[in-house]
């Protein structure tokens, strides 16, 4: 039999509950030709049976069965087995549109350059819902060009992890999923990004996206704010930062400290802060000025760090560079 174009990556432990779900949305595809690899993470619930039950009514379900490795080990396992030229992430206990895999499909045929794409997704049950995952649902879902995901890159991973399709290929040429001590998916997400791969979003919402307190993004070391700084610091100075610039922080609150400290661990100290607030500005913080704005334009060598919380105080930093001659990506880009 022909390799088929997609292959489906499914980690799960203890999924029992919500697997079902996430199964018949699987069987309810429209374009059924792809396989899924199907790999149980040491569940002690009813998930295994779940899934050898759907192995043995579906031919394109590969089930693999580990000790509780983590997802890592998880999804590295199911992307060895992988035979699609494209691979697809579903978590357990999501719920895929019926064209979810069929327009994904179409948007990366036609689109060679596209190393990975994401599309729309709706957070679910509503009452599980806070105000920060409805504005990141609100955020991820109006950013859908490259080259509006690219400017908000070190702010928030801008595809939800669930909605990926990536090519194998580059995927592989990156090295895969690796465990970092950060989220494994921000980090691929990054190193697809700088070895020049291209990111897309589907404009639809394609994916029911279950929220809740046992998420492991909610309970799970590597996803940590600590662990998420820690990776954009990492990428940051890898990708974006030259070498021969010193770093200047704009804000000098959580974000901006959370960021120095990401970053002196790095050994890129930022050389100084840049404040509005009069009773901060002359002070100094990790041995480094708090300065006004004019002296923080006045630094022109340097590369600027937007590190304010919120997309109100971002686009205002934005402005001030901007108005002074600064390249967003090559002067400056901003964090949280």
């Amino acid at each position: 039999m022909p390799n088929p174009p997609l292959s489906v990556l499914l980690p799960v432990r203890d999924g029992a509950v919500h697997l079902g779900d996430a199964i018949a949305s699987m069987e309810g595809q429209v374009d059924p030709d792809f396989e899924v690899l199907a790999v149980d993470d040491g569940s002690e619930d009813g998930t295994h049976d779940l899934l050898r039950e759907w192995a043995a009514r579906d031919r394109r379900v590969r089930v693999v069965r580990t000790g509780p490795s983590g997802i890592v080990s998880a999804l590295e396992r199911a992307r060895a087995l992988a035979r699609g030229d494209l691979l697809a992430r579903m978590d357990a206990d999501d719920v895929a549109h019926p064209r979810r895999f069929a327009l994904q499909r179409e948007f990366m045929a036609g689109r060679a350059e596209v190393a990975l794409c994401g599309c729309g997704v709706e957070y679910f049950p509503a009452e599980a819902l806070g105000e920060g995952a409805r504005r990141y649902e609100e955020w991820i879902n109006a950013s859908l060009t490259h080259e509006e995901m690219e400017r908000e890159i070190f702010v928030e991973c801008p595809v939800a992890h669930p909605t990926w399709v990536m090519r194998a290929e580059t995927v592989d040429r990156v090295g895969g999923y690796r465990d970092a001590g950060w989220p494994e998916d921000y980090d691929l997400l990054l190193r697809l990004w700088a070895a020049g791969g291209r990111l897309g979003k589907v404009p639809e919402v394609l994916l029911k996206w279950r929220e809740g307190p046992h998420r492991l993004s909610r309970t799970g070391r590597r996803y940590t704010q600590d662990a998420f700084r820690r990776c954009k610091a990492h990428h940051l100075v890898a990708t974006v930062v030259p070498e021969d610039r010193p770093v200047v922080v704009w804000g000098a609150g959580p974000v901006g400290k959370g960021f120095s400290r990401a970053l002196r661990r790095l050994g890129r100290a930022p050389t100084a802060f840049v404040e509005v607030d009069p009773r901060k500005i002359g002070q100094e913080i990790h041995g480094a000025p708090v300065v006004d704005t004019e002296g923080g334009l006045a630094r022109r060598g340097a590369f600027h760090l937007a590190a304010v919380a919120g997309p109100g105080p971002r686009a205002r930093v934005r402005g001030l560079l901007e108005g002074a001659g600064f390249l967003e990506m090559r002067d400056f880009t901003a964090v949280a």
